[in-house]
């Protein structure tokens, strides 16, 4: 056979697409091929084999149409598209679904359908029955609720209410998937095909279940009416109210349906009833009531025939797939169970592990904290007794410290005990100080008054001698020259006046006043050095016993002691320095020198200056004496007259 006649004989084709509830497929159908031809192999692809429930639908000019089985796919109406869309959906609703559905997949496709007509709201369904609907949808896709897999938030993505009822109540995403949960968690144990069965279950009790419903007119001119076709016949309900039909007709109570354009006429079986007509708004819409009539009017005289042997070869493997599904789902149960049994044993065994691991970490952590604890003692007693030796140490330190402070202690009362008896001498001695100040004060006082009255009666001597020198020796007044040995001689050939007893008292109330004078000096210049000792040992102990009480006492010492010597009596002060000590000593004497013998005033002149002791005295000289501690010396000039008259 040629390639050109291999070409000739292939049929032509054209491709089809299916659309069932969850899935799409496509077809390629031969150009003669029926409506049959095209349902049976979508049928056969899907493992249908309760065929009578089906169809294909497809939509032409806004109306939604059946695709007839006894006529040629492309001769009928269907739209000019490629590939052609067809909607693989239940046509027809069985009465009892638990009893007429007896494929796994002619129930999840069932379900499917329903599920999608109440979320489109084509059947209405309260509140309560949608979410207890909605849990066992859940049950059906996710299996046994697990709290630790199913988590907050696992339906956001799922559609399982009615968009009218989250309209209704005002509740959030989370509230609805706690009341859903609520119920999810009650059907445990529930396989799938039994939650998708409890789901039609609920859902064929609803009023608008498996209803297709047109609208109708009782005259020409208007719509007022619903006709409803469903399982059980014929029900016509007003337009505002789809739930309670005004009018029922059983499909054992109709004997025959009509249409004639678009006029369709219903004859009850019983002749005496009324026969009902009404209109429609088309011819089609004629057809396709009568077409759902025909087809649910067979399913109901089917069901209640003798079945066919299919039928009952149907039930009785879906009875045994049944017994089957429930052995090995009480057998899975069963394995769950003793699954269950064995995590929890397992969790329990885990966590009793990990419980004796804990124990044992912790165990090992107490161990290695007792090591260290015990390396740490050890350290810390070697440090204790590291610090033991050297506390023993420092107590023998601070024991000899004590003795030494002890020693000290007493050394330093015992000069203490010496520096207030010094202390005490000192102010004895300042005492008698002033006291003695105080007397030499009162005999300088005394001794001014005498040499005052000495004074006065040299002057009054002086004037007489004068006077009778003018009276008895005028030719003395000329004062004549005469040498001192000549002098000498007429003067002890003649005998020599003698001084005046008051000039001889003079002289010794003069040198009695130097002498007291260097002996208060004397005194005054070792009681200063014994002062300044005094205070160098005050300073070096105050420096050791700032602490004491005895510091602010030696400062009122010390000040009492200054004090004493600011207070140096006024007749002390004129012997201080030398130019006083002159002044005072010629005061009782005149500037000029006094002669019995006539030589008036006497031009030879003898200075003497040899030094002598304190308790020396010489008629012919006096004698000046070191004063202080040798760097200092003051001299005493004596002068004499040929007369023997001393002048100082």
């Amino acid at each position: 056979m040629s390639i050109r006649g291999l070409k000739k004989k292939q049929p032509k084709t054209f491709k089809v697409k299916i659309i069932t509830v969850d899935a799409e497929m496509e077809f390629s159908c031969e150009m003669k091929w029926k409506g049959k031809d095209l349902f049976d192999l979508v049928c056969r692809a899907l493992g249908l084999r309760e065929t009578w429930f089906f169809g294909l639908q497809y939509t032409i000019k806004g109306m939604c149409t059946w695709l007839k089985m006894d006529k040629k796919v492309l001769d009928q109406e269907i739209p000019k598209e490629d590939p052609i869309s067809f909607h693989f959906l239940a046509k027809f609703y069985p009465e009892k679904v638990e009893e007429e559905l007896l494929q796994e997949i002619t129930q999840h496709l069932f379900f499917l359908q329903v599920k999608k007509q109440i979320l489109d709201e084509e059947i209405y369904c309260s509140p309560e029955a949608t979410v207890l609907l909605a849990s066992y949808a859940v049950q059906a896709k996710y299996g046994d609720y697990d709290p630790n897999f199913h988590e907050p938030g696992f339906l956001a993505h799922d559609e399982l209410l009615p968009k009218r009822v989250l309209r209704q109540y005002q509740l959030t995403a989370e509230m609805w998937e706690e009341k859903i949960t609520a119920w999810y968690a009650e059907h445990r144990g529930i396989a799938r095909d039994e939650a998708e069965m409890n789901y039609l279950k609920i859902a064929q009790d609803l009023e608008m279940y498996g209803v297709n419903y047109f609208p109708i007119a009782q005259n020409k001119n208007h719509t007022d009416l619903l006709l409803g076709v469903d399982a059980k016949g014929i029900h016509i309900y007003s337009i505002n109210n789809r739930f309670s039909p005004n009018k029922s007709f059983e499909w054992s109570a109709i004997r025959n349906i009509s249409y004639s354009e678009k006029e369709l006429t219903i004859k009850p079986l019983d002749k005496k009833a009324e026969v009902f007509k009404f209109f429609s708004s088309q011819l089609k819409v004629n057809k396709l009531i009568l077409q759902l009539c025909i087809g649910n009017h067979d399913l109901f005289m089917r069901r209640r025939k003798v079945d066919s042997i299919e039928i009952q070869q149907m039930k009785a493997q879906a009875r045994e797939e049944k017994a089957r599904k429930k052995m090995e789902n009480q057998r899975l149960a069963r394995e769950k169970q003793l699954r269950e049994e064995a995590e929890r044993a397992k969790e329990e065994l885990e966590r009793r592990l990990f419980q004796l691991e804990d124990e044992a970490r912790q165990a090992n952590e107490a161990l290695l904290r007792s090591q260290e604890a015990a390396e740490l003692l050890a350290e810390k007693a070697q440090i204790a007794e590291e610090e033991a030796k050297l506390l023993a140490q420092n107590a023998a330190e601070a024991e000899q410290e004590r003795q030494r402070l002890e020693i000290t202690a007493l050394k330093t009362k015992e000069e203490k005990r010496l520096m207030e008896q010094k202390m005490r001498e000192a102010e004895l001695i300042a005492v008698k100080l002033v006291k003695e100040s105080d007397r030499r004060a009162k005999e300088a006082e005394h001794l001014k008054q005498d040499l005052h009255e000495a004074r006065e009666a040299e002057r009054k001597a002086k004037q007489k001698l004068l006077d009778i020198t003018r009276l008895n020796y005028p030719h003395m007044v000329k004062y004549p020259q005469y040498s001192s040995t000549d002098t000498r001689d007429a003067n002890f050939d003649k005998g020599s006046i003698k001084l005046d007893l008051k000039d001889i008292d003079l002289k010794r109330l003069s040198f009695e006043i130097e002498r007291e004078r260097l002996d208060y000096l004397e005194k005054s210049r070792k009681f200063e050095d014994r002062l300044k000792e005094l205070k160098s040992e005050i300073h070096a102990l105050k420096l050791e016993e700032k602490q004491s009480g005895l510091y602010s006492h030696w400062n009122e010492v010390l000040g009492s002691l200054d004090r004493s010597l600011g207070n140096t009596p006024s007749w002390m002060k004129t012997f201080e320095t030398r130019d006083s000590l002159d002044t005072n000593l010629q005061r009782p004497f005149p500037a000029y020198s006094l002669n019995t013998t006539g030589s008036w005033p006497c031009t030879n002149k003898i200075q003497h200056t040899v030094p002598v002791e304190k308790s020396s005295f010489q008629a012919n000289s006096l004698v000046a004496n070191s004063v202080g501690t040798g760097t200092r010396k003051q001299i005493i000039k004596v002068q004499q007259h040929d007369s023997d008259v001393i002048y100082i």
